[in-house]
């Protein structure tokens, strides 16, 4: 009897957990480049309480009982978000696979990985995201533009181009560089639309976009967040009813429980 009572709150724990997960999509569902987040769940441990035994033309099935669920994972869907045009030279998108990868600070070591492409130029000529992080290019190193700019383009490969004001049309001589993690999956969600490896991560490659699994740069586009809010809603409904379920679990046993209080009287 008191199992089934642990196998509802654990229904129910974990319900909320993913309402948690679809509040969350849904909360973001305007939120640049965003990837959805999906819950999982798992069966939990199994107690026997008979082996299996031999009949000699069959096998008899072991006498097992559940004790509820477990999140077994939350993961990323990293499929591609629609592309917004904004017309503006700075407003990158990526079409494909691959994160930008920006760095805190000009002496930091530590990289972290982004699919937002809201750039900028600070005030000493570097482009930085919306949070000042430094962009890096193919060679991992910040992107700066020294000279006064007219007109910013950006190639689909990650060129940069600039007019001058005297006309002249300048390139720099590194690109925008577009990292490929063969599992992004295992990124850590650091917020702020920002990634880093886990010990899971396979070793990110930092190049130029378009070549080896990496997505091109689209100029004047943002990527839209994936989420879809068809699904989230669905997934909403089928949560709140799993979680209802587990409770009328808890209150089914407790008036199993009552009854069987009430045989001493």
């Amino acid at each position: 009897m008191l199992r089934s009572l642990y196998a509802g709150v654990t229904g129910m724990r974990n319900h909320q957990l993913r309402m948690d997960v679809v509040a969350n999509n849904i909360a973001n569902v305007n939120t640049t480049a965003f990837k959805a987040m999906r819950a999982s769940f798992q069966d939990n441990l199994y107690q026997t309480l008979k082996s299996t035994s031999a009949t000699g033309v069959s096998n008899v099935a072991p006498l097992q009982v559940g004790s509820g669920i477990n999140i077994a994972s939350i993961d990323t869907v990293f499929i591609q978000g629609a592309l917004q045009v904004t017309g503006r030279a700075l407003d990158l998108a990526i079409q494909g696979n691959g994160f930008f990868a920006v760095k805190k600070s000009l002496d930091s070591d530590a990289v972290y990985y982004t699919r937002e492409g809201s750039f900028f130029l600070n005030t000493e000529g570097y482009l930085v995201n919306s949070q000042g992080y430094y962009v890096l290019d193919t060679s991992g190193a910040p992107i700066q533009i020294t000279d006064q700019v007219a007109s910013i383009q950006v190639a689909r490969d990650g060129t940069i181009s600039y007019i001058m004001l005297d006309g002249t049309v300048n390139t720099l001589p590194n690109k925008i560089g577009i990292t490929y993690v063969q599992n992004p999956e295992s990124l850590l969600r650091e917020g702020q639309n920002l990634y880093t490896v886990s010990p899971n991560t396979a070793t990110p490659s930092l190049g130029e976009a378009g070549t080896e699994g990496r997505g091109t740069i689209e100029a004047g586009f943002l990527e839209m967040s994936n989420v879809d809010l068809s699904l989230e809603f669905t997934n909403m409904i089928i949560t709140e009813r799993g979680y209802q379920a587990n409770a009328r679990v808890i209150t089914t046993s407790d008036e199993m429980l009552r009854e069987l209080i009430d045989l001493k009287r």
